[in-house]
């Protein structure tokens, strides 16, 4: 059974908490803003539904993938993502087949077109992070992105909400 601390033995103080979660809690709001996906996808000059441009990326990152599992990283519902698969597959940016694990599930991978789209995609948010961040030095932006990816993998492994094993 893992053992957990308890808060009073936590080096991290309430207001700190707090100030990480609203921290936190900003960075989603903006990340999760329609408008940010649109600008992003008109900066890389491609047409895309701007509700098809996580999924595409998403397959793209972490294809092979399933409906079901594409759904929960997305935060949509699986019968919704389904039918928008079935979009990005019209469009020849993304195929179906199924997977070598367990012949049950249907896998969405990225194609070569879905690819280019996905690397203009990249490009153009690579611009948009680099005027971000402009101002920044580099130890700033080393930082930045160790203690994010630390932060990442904590909360990968001890996630949120997890209530203790009891005895």
């Amino acid at each position: 059974m893992p053992s957990r601390k308890n808060v009073q033995d936590a080096h991290i103080s309430s207001e700190q908490v707090g100030e990480l979660h609203a921290a936190l809690i900003d960075i989603v709001s903006l990340m999760n803003r329609p408008q940010r996906d649109e600008d992003l996808v008109r900066e890389a000059g491609v047409a895309l539904d701007s509700a098809l441009f996580p999924l595409l990326v998403g397959i793209e990152r972490m294809g092979p993938i399933g409906t079901v599992d594409l759904a929960a990283g997305v935060g949509r519902d699986y019968t919704t993502v389904s039918r928008q698969i079935g979009r990005l597959e019209s469009l020849g940016l993304v195929e179906r087949r199924q997977s070598a694990a367990d012949r049950r599930v249907n896998e969405a991978v990225v194609t070569p077109s879905g690819k280019a789209m996905t690397d203009r995609i990249d490009a153009a948010r690579e611009r948009i992070v680099r005027t971000v961040l402009a101002d920044w030095d580099a130890r700033d932006v080393g930082d930045l992105l160790r203690l994010m990816r630390k932060l990442a993998e904590a909360m990968k492994t001890d996630p949120a909400g997890t209530p203790p094993q009891r005895p």
